[in-house]
């Protein structure tokens, strides 16, 4: 088997500097033997970078990118690189960075990912990057929903255009900055005009060490940070301005974001169980679901879970815990599904006592009768 191949999502709204981001990125030895997929080259503007044609879809930069478009299906883009690289037709890159169009949701490409039977087994999820417009993002999660669910999904959000705030500016951005930690709790906030947006922050988010080392799993989870999300803007007014952020009729109301933990060791069967139904009777509502897990009969080798609405990526078992930590904890981004729903399903399958748990016996016998609310 060979080592799976790190597959980085870059997205963002349109206009929110995306492509400004990405020509940065091209430029950096560290994304030397990277296949970039974009949609046409003349959106990300090469001509700056020197440029060697492979064929009619590929160009070779000279930082050593290997840059595509996607003239179709990224399911068959994705394969094409594979037979190309397995067959030597192109250099054995090492890394895949998807960069989508403005309007995208990107889970449906988190999806062709973890799916599909075959590249699942030859890429892996590294991690979302969503670019954030400093300037109007505010007023961009107000009016679109697919705004709301990138930055919701992310791993890391980046705010473009920071060096044109000025007084006037500052104050609303830095309600974005407090609306999207209530959104996304977990995800780290990098000021790209500042240059904390290089490769070295963007790359490598993911649960797996692709050099065969054990991955910070603690810095993929950020636990911590979910431990007071849900007493944030979802039931709180903190003053007039952020009224309408937090009205229940706006985006941001529908996400929620939270962490469940456990000392208890969690036998394989309720896990199993827990991760086929929760996705399968609520995967719309699932927008993302990561988490290290410690299995009953296998303390020493922990489990890493990932999964993306209906989808969950093939669990991989460390060779043994990143750190002393080794309770089971499992990070949920969701929109319009309850903590309450999603807790109880969980005690209900795992045995954890729980208050207003259903009755366990009748919820193993007919899982799919326990509804959200």
């Amino acid at each position: 088997m060979q080592a799976p191949i790190p597959l980085t999502i870059l997205t963002g709204f349109l206009g929110a500097g995306k492509t400004t981001l990405l020509n940065r990125l091209l430029q950096d030895p560290a994304l030397a033997d990277t296949v970039v997929i974009v949609n046409e080259f003349g959106e990300i503007g090469l001509d700056h970078l020197f440029i060697e044609a492979v064929d009619g879809d590929m160009v070779l930069l000279s930082s050593g990118c290997l840059c595509c478009t996607v003239r179709g299906d990224l399911v068959a883009a994705l394969e094409d690189l594979l037979t190309k690289r397995d067959a030597g037709d192109i250099s054995p890159f090492r890394r895949v960075l998807v960069e989508t169009t403005g309007l995208a949701d990107p889970a449906p490409i988190l999806q062709a990912a973890l799916s599909h039977p075959y590249l699942a087994t030859r890429y892996a999820i590294d991690g979302v990057v969503t670019v954030v417009d400093a300037l109007t993002g505010f007023a961009t999660l107000d009016e679109h929903s697919e705004a709301v669910k990138q930055a919701a999904v992310a791993d890391h959000i980046v705010f473009t255009k920071t060096d044109l705030l000025d007084e006037t500016t500052q104050p609303t951005f830095e309600r974005l900055k407090a609306r999207i930690s209530r959104l996304n709790p977990g995800a780290p906030l990098l000021d790209a005009a500042a240059g904390e947006a290089d490769a070295a922050a963007l790359l490598g988010a993911g649960p797996f060490d692709f050099a065969g080392k054990i991955p910070d799993v603690a810095a993929w989870l950020r636990e911590e940070a979910y431990a007071d999300a849900n007493h944030g803007a979802h039931d709180h007014v903190h003053d007039e301005r952020d009224q309408h952020a937090h009205d229940v009729n706006r985006h941001d109301a529908r996400i929620r974001a939270f962490c469940l933990a456990t000392d208890k060791p969690v036998p394989l069967a309720a896990l199993d169980m827990f991760l086929t139904l929760l996705p399968s009777a609520h995967g719309a509502k699932l927008l993302r679901m990561k988490g290290i897990v410690h299995l009953a009969g296998q303390p020493e080798r922990p489990l890493v879970i990932h999964g993306v609405q209906h989808v969950m990526h093939p669990p991989v078992a460390l060779p043994a815990w990143p750190d002393a930590d080794r309770r089971t904890r499992i990070v949920f981004i969701t929109r319009d599904l309850d903590e309450s729903f999603v807790r109880r399903m969980w005690d209900a399958f795992t045995g954890t006592p729980a208050i207003d748990t259903p009755d366990r016996a009748a919820l193993m016998e007919n899982p799919l009768s326990l509804r959200n609310g």
